[in-house]
């Protein structure tokens, strides 16, 4: 069968200050219709620069040479988009390749209602007699992609809409135009475990249903396994491995590979937590035995409410939440956006305000922030953006030092600056890194830097918010492994706070699930996880994407020899 996309011998770099920085280094890739390729790496990896290229959306810094040959040959010529003119390239996008970004919000414009969206492309490539055709064929195809009511939801705004909906109206804006290819940029990592299996259902049925070819950038090796026919992967600008994804996670033959495969947190492997100080006691009883020690943190019938502006009614993000965190403890609070789980950390640092109900921190009350100073140097809390969390004029060893220099000044200067580079030495960070900016460092040494600046006063309570979502497989490895070794190393008590239920399984002996700001499960990590016994917790797990292409298609019911041949079928 002929290729739909072809790319031959590609090449771009980028114009810098220090001359022409090389970004793809000879890829070769191509996709037959109907077929999902996975292109997979780390960040830095390419893989973006390689998906943007083939609908020629390079900025003006870059420079490309090679071939990206789109259309199969028969039922239109081939076209190469690096020389397309720009007329050309408008009637490409969309009919012979549309793009499906990561974070939907930034590709649909939030003055336009999704409706106007979905009949302006109609009208630009000449689909539909007129404005009642168009909007007729824009419910149609919010109906096809899922979107609950959508001759009501044709007339709403962007921000009306989640996530996942937002995303399915991309996907429906791209399939209307009847496009050949999607190229789907990290099109879940945006989203909630359970909004991702429904976009990868919706993927699923692109092919299936609509003959559609997937070009699928990611680096959630469960989305690869659950979704694509074949696999390339990507290092340094260049294509080091393409095989059929059964081969390849059964046999990863490049070195590469097989360490961004081994670095894949798989649900289902057990913990990777030294044994807790507290032990939870047989399946049969899951109540924490009896401690002399009061807990590090105690809730009870919880409630956080965030007021309404502008007239409209207040929201209650926690509604009557009870735990405890003892000492030595990692609690994993694990639930989909929106369900409460920071908030709940945020109240417990003392960051945001307490509606009802109890929740103490080393046994006193959180009620203001005027009682919870006193506190501050005895809890350390790691953000989900290190990026965002670090002050970008701070040197590392000045941001690790600042806890440091504003609640142990008698130390000193030369004193302080010390511990700081023994801090970033403990986390697997060379002195050589103390005097360099925040933007000097990749995403995985940020989180270290952010790491050792919580616990640089040895806190007794770490407070980890998402603290690996935004960070590549191998490099999440790394940031757990090390929280494992920092945490048999000072035993502090944890709060691990966390969507990506593999991550919380290796790391937290207890674990409470959220949903919409209440509990919906909480006991053991292997009880909760391993056998949950409530409806929501069972459709968490179900949701979660394996890293084994034969386990994923026993899941979806697929025999492994229709997932060799891309065949969806029951």
């Amino acid at each position: 069968m002929t290729d739909l996309l072809r790319i031959e011998d590609l090449h771009v770099t980028f114009a810098t200050d220090a001359g022409a920085a090389p970004a793809v280094k000879g890829v070769n890739l191509s996709v037959a219709p109907g077929e999902v390729l996975a292109l997979v790496g780390e960040s830095g990896s390419g893989k973006t620069v390689t998906a943007k290229s083939v609908l020629g959306l390079l900025p003006d810094t870059a420079a490309a040479r090679g071939r990206v040959l789109l259309g199969d040959g028969t039922a239109d010529p081939a076209e190469d988009v690096l020389t397309a003119s720009a007329a050309r390239l408008r009637a490409l996008r969309g009919t012979h390749a549309a793009m499906v970004f990561q974070e939907p919000s930034t590709a649909l414009n939030p003055v336009f209602t999704i409706g106007w969206q979905l009949t302006e492309g109609l009208r630009a490539h000449g689909h539909g007699a007129g404005k009642a055709e168009r909007r007729a064929l824009a419910v149609e195809w919010l109906d096809k992609v899922g979107i609950p009511d959508p001759a009501t939801r044709v007339d709403h705004y962007p921000h009306q809409l989640s996530g996942g909906q937002k995303q399915r109206a991309v996907i429906a804006m791209a399939l209307a135009l009847g496009t050949r290819l999607i190229v789907a940029d990290e099109p879940t990592t945006a989203l909630d475990v359970t909004v991702q299996a429904e976009i990868l259902e919706l993927l699923h049925r692109c092919r299936t249903d609509f003959g559609t070819a997937v070009l699928l950038i990611t680096h959630n090796m469960g989305v690869v396994a659950d979704l694509a026919d074949r696999v390339a992967v990507m290092s340094e600008g260049e294509v080091v491995e393409q095989a059929p994804v059964r081969a390849l996670f059964a046999a990863p033959g490049h070195p590469y590979t097989r360490d961004l495969l081994a670095a894949v947190p798989v649900f289902g492997a057990g913990s990777r937590t030294p044994a807790s100080p507290v032990d939870d006691g047989p399946p049969v009883d899951d109540r924490p035995p009896v401690d002399d020690r009061p807990p590090v943190v105690r809730a009870a019938g919880l409630v956080v409410d965030y007021p309404g502006r502008l007239g409209r009614k207040g929201f209650r993000a926690v509604d009557g939440v009870s735990f405890e965190i003892r000492p030595g403890e990692v609690l994993g609070l694990v639930g989909e956006s929106g369900s409460g789980k920071t908030t709940i950390g945020r109240a417990a640092a003392g960051l945001t305000a307490v509606t009802g109900g109890e929740l103490d921190v080393f046994g006193r009350p959180v009620t203001t922030r005027r009682r919870t100073r006193g506190r501050a140097g005895h809890i350390g809390y790691v953000f989900q953006d290190p990026a965002a969390s670090l002050n970008p004029l701070l040197t590392v060893a000045d941001s690790v030092a600042e806890p440091l220099t504003v609640h142990r000044r008698e130390l000193g200067a030369a004193a302080i600056r010390a511990e700081a580079e023994a801090l970033l030495e403990s986390v697997h960070l060379p002195r050589a890194h103390a005097d360099r900016y925040p933007h000097e460092l990749s995403g995985g040494q940020r989180q270290r830097v952010a790491l050792a600046r919580a616990l640089a006063l040895r806190p007794p309570l770490l407070i980890a918010d998402e603290p690996t979502s935004a960070l590549d497989v191998s490099v999440q490895a790394t940031v757990l492994d090390l929280f494992v070794e920092l945490h048999r190393e000072l035993g502090f008590a944890a709060l691990f706070i966390s969507h990506d239920l593999a991550v919380v399984e290796q790391v937290a002996d207890r674990v409470v699930v959220l949903h919409r700001g209440r509990i919906a499960a909480s006991g053991s990590t292997a009880r909760v996880l391993g056998s949950p016994q409530d409806d929501y917790t069972r459709r968490l797990v179900a949701a979660l994407p394996v890293p084994d292409p034969v386990r994923q298609a026993r899941r979806r019911h697929l025999t492994p020899d229709a997932l060799d041949e891309g065949v969806a079928s029951a």
